[in-house]
Parts: C-alpha cells; sequence; structure tokens
C-alpha cells in the first residue's frame, strides 16, 4: 500500500508552533493550492486548502523560516481523524502528516513578491572557483586517446 503526497502551494497563515506535555515541537499550518485545471463554468481558479502538521526539528524549521504568503513545497502522507463535535455529531477531518518541508521560491522572489528574472547560471562565481579558469569559464582538455570510461 502507498500513502505519499506532495503539495506545492502558499501558506494562508503564520505556522502555530505548540509543545506536547513532553515538550516535542510540532506545527500546524495551512496549505493553499490551486488547482491545475479549471471547470468549464468557472472563471476563476479554484482552491484547495491542506491543514499540516509536522513535528520535531521540521516544526521548528518551518516557525523559523516560513510565514503567511510563502511558497512551500510538503511531503508527507494523508490521515484522517474521527471526533464527535458539540452537538454530538460523528466528524471526519483530513491532514498531511509531513516528513519533509522544502522552500516552494527563492529568497529574492519570496521579498520582491515575483519570481527573479536571473536564475543561479547567471549568477557569477566565487572568485575561488574562477582562479586560473579563461573568460567564458571553459578550459581546453588535452586528448591522450584514452577515454576515462
Amino acid at each position: 500500500m502507498l500513502n505519499r503526497i506532495i503539495i506545492m502551494g502558499r501558506l494562508t497563515r503564520d505556522p502555530e508552533l505548540r509543545r506536547t506535555q513532553t515538550g516535542t515541537p510540532v506545527c500546524t499550518f495551512t496549505v493553499a493550492v490551486d488547482r491545475d485545471r479549471q471547470s468549464r463554468d468557472a472563471q476563476e481558479k479554484q482552491t484547495d486548502f491542506f491543514d499540516v502538521t509536522v513535528w520535531r526539528q521540521t516544526a521548528e524549521f518551518v516557525c523559523k523560516y516560513f510565514n503567511k504568503g510563502k511558497m512551500i513545497i510538503v511531503e508527507g502522507s494523508m490521515q484522517s481523524r474521527k471526533w464527535t463535535d458539540k452537538n454530538g455529531a460523528n466528524r471526519v477531518s483530513w491532514e498531511i502528516a509531513a516528513t519533509n518541508v522544502m522552500f516552494g521560491e527563492t529568497k529574492s522572489a519570496s521579498q520582491g513578491g515575483d519570481y527573479p528574472v536571473s536564475s543561479y547560471a547567471d549568477a557569477p562565481a566565487p572568485e575561488s572557483y574562477t582562479s586560473g579558469v579563461p573568460a567564458g569559464g571553459f578550459s581546453e582538455v588535452e586528448e591522450d586517446g584514452e577515454l576515462p570510461f
């Protein structure tokens, strides 16, 4: 059996960090994910909202580096929780138990609100990487007739 989910979207609110009675950090947040396909009669994009829970170091990482509106990539598994509301009705809620969380955009993109114009390849290399390399970044390779593979 397989229970694995990967989503990429934006945080709808700042992550909330709590601790269990034993002091284990747990963080909850909600991710808004636009659907790829739109229905024929809908004029605007449809969005799904996923509740996410992360534990321990990942929880502290999320609370430290993410806030409302940031793009986030979440990997984990779907879990259901059954509970009874105050009116006595049985309810079910679904959430993602995240095992891995990554940044969904670059730092400059998140600060400016737009994706960067230049890419990593356009960035100048540190001086230690360019010493002794001719302009253009390539050097001539001497052919000795033997291939290394």
